[in-house]
């Protein structure tokens, strides 16, 4: 291992411009996912389009991002992550106007993928110039605005995005990305003289990332198809794929993603935990927006009213359990987290048509606070347990975990779908079947976010990298 390096002294006003075009990022891309969510039973309606092939518009953005993320975070970290972030805004606001116009649901789906790829340019280095402007000390403090933005543009995904589905059609949604794209470049050429590029010279790994592109694809387009045998074959072909990546990484002089990483016990743990904690909670807001809309037959606006519980107490949540793990065991915090979750989940295995609105809220309720003390904890052991010249790497891991996780939540419901359903349009014939689907998600959800609960508290206690610089101002 490298000699620990210390956290340089940055002006306040670097930290709180990086702090505040990280975090406005952080705001309208999951808003954007969370919108959508809400207005997929409108589109549909709008294309004629089945429910496999929905989902494949949350599925297709979720995908590219999981593709791209270790690729871009390995780009900024030679080239400058000021750079690959600024792209990112540019291409995510591009796709936002393409999305808008879009003729056909694949022009959608296409559409929606060059906002993966930008999406991933933007995580992977937004959460890596926080780290880097910020000292040990104040990060996780940092790290929890961070988080608790992702919760905001959640929460008001599908308020806003309820009534602006009902009210204004469903391309209106990605029409109120463009602003935010631009107000975000304008901060960073304004303020961001600085550029962070801790591996400048190194060598970039075509190769690792050309596996590393083609395994993850295979992996989770093959299992978004089971169960077809063309969704085993790539499955098969995927973890073939996953070998030969790890092997040449292994070798590699100037690697894609560094593997050695994993061993360090409180990176690899916390990556797993987040990856099972999203697998088993991102498409929560899915399910129960088609229960919603569909078996309870509610407006878009005020599913979205009843969806809104879950992130707000994340984002209330959220700073607070930060600040903590600057402070306390970040282990015991995230478990706890995970634990609550898991409750969560398992209340709404009961859900069936007569199920009152209030023990949903209620379920989403605790589901959000369990997500709160989890994730922001989660991520300051991941980002502290790394040295400097790996925040690219790090930041793009907390990313693809989060991104694989979400279209492995995606996964599983589509998985589901196809077994209960078939490829046939949502109509009141299909709402039985329609329920025991979203049952059976909540049960496998449960059991995953069960083991999760294991997963976290095996990672031991954090210890930190790099040491805290000496005179960093307040």
């Amino acid at each position: 291992m490298t000699p620990n390096v210390s956290t340089p002294i940055v002006s306040n006003d670097i930290k709180i411009a990086a702090l505040l075009a990280a975090t406005i990022a952080s705001f309208f891309t999951p808003f954007m996912g969370s919108s959508v969510n809400i207005a997929l039973p409108t589109i549909g309606l709008d294309f004629g389009a089945d429910a496999i092939i929905l989902n494949w518009v949350t599925n297709g953005f979720l995908l590219a991002a999981a593709i791209f993320a270790v690729p871009f975070g390995r780009v900024a970290d030679i080239h400058g992550m000021k750079k690959i972030f600024t792209y990112g805004i540019i291409l995510f606001t591009v796709a936002s106007l393409l999305c808008a116009l879009s003729p056909t649901t694949y022009t959608l789906i296409g559409s929606r993928i060059l906002q993966g790829i930008g999406s991933a340019m933007i995580f992977v280095t937004g959460l890596a110039i926080i780290s880097s402007v910020y000292p040990p000390h104040h990060r996780g403090k940092a790290i929890g605005i961070n988080v608790a933005a992702v919760y905001v543009g959640l929460s008001f995904g599908p308020v806003l995005g309820g009534l602006m589905t009902q009210y204004f059609g469903w391309r209106s949604l990605f029409l109120l990305m463009i602003p935010f794209g631009l107000l975000v470049t304008a901060i960073v050429f304004w303020k961001l003289n600085d550029e962070w590029a801790a591996s400048r010279g190194e060598k970039f790994d075509y190769v690792g990332s050309i596996l590393y592109s083609l395994m993850l694809f295979l992996v989770m387009y093959g299992f978004s198809s089971l169960p077809q045998i063309d969704g085993w074959a790539m499955l098969i072909l995927g973890i073939v794929g996953f070998v030969a990546f790890i092997r040449w990484e292994l070798k590699a002089k100037s690697p894609v993603f560094n593997v050695r990483l994993f061993k360090n016990t409180a990176f690899t743990f916390s990556s797993l935990a987040a990856l099972i904690n999203y697998s088993a909670t991102f498409a929560v807001t899915l399910l129960l927006s088609y229960y919603l809309q569909f078996i309870k037959g509610l407006e878009p606006q005020t599913a979205g009213l009843i969806l809104v519980a879950q992130p707000i107490i994340m984002a209330i949540t959220a700073p607070i359990a930060g600040r903590m793990s600057d402070r306390f065991d970040a282990r015991l915090i995230a478990t706890t987290g995970m634990a609550t979750v898991t409750l969560a989940l398992f209340t709404l295995t009961f859900i069936d048509g007569n199920t009152p609105l209030n023990d949903i809220i209620l379920g989403l309720g605790v589901l959000g606070l369990g997500f709160g003390l989890f994730s922001s904890p989660n991520t300051n052991v991941i980002m502290g347990s790394v040295e400097r010249r790996f925040y690219g790497v790090a930041s793009a891991t907390v990313s693809t975990m989060r991104l694989i996780g979400q279209t492995m939540s995606i996964g599983i419901a589509t998985l589901v779908f196809s077994l209960f359903i078939g490829r046939v349009q949502l109509t009141p014939d299909q709402y039985p079947a329609l329920l025991e689907s979203i049952q059976l998600c909540f049960v496998v959800f449960t059991a995953l976010c069960f083991i999760g609960v294991f997963v976290s508290w095996w990672r031991g206690e954090r210890k930190d990298v790099e040491n805290d610089a000496e005179g960093e101002p307040e």
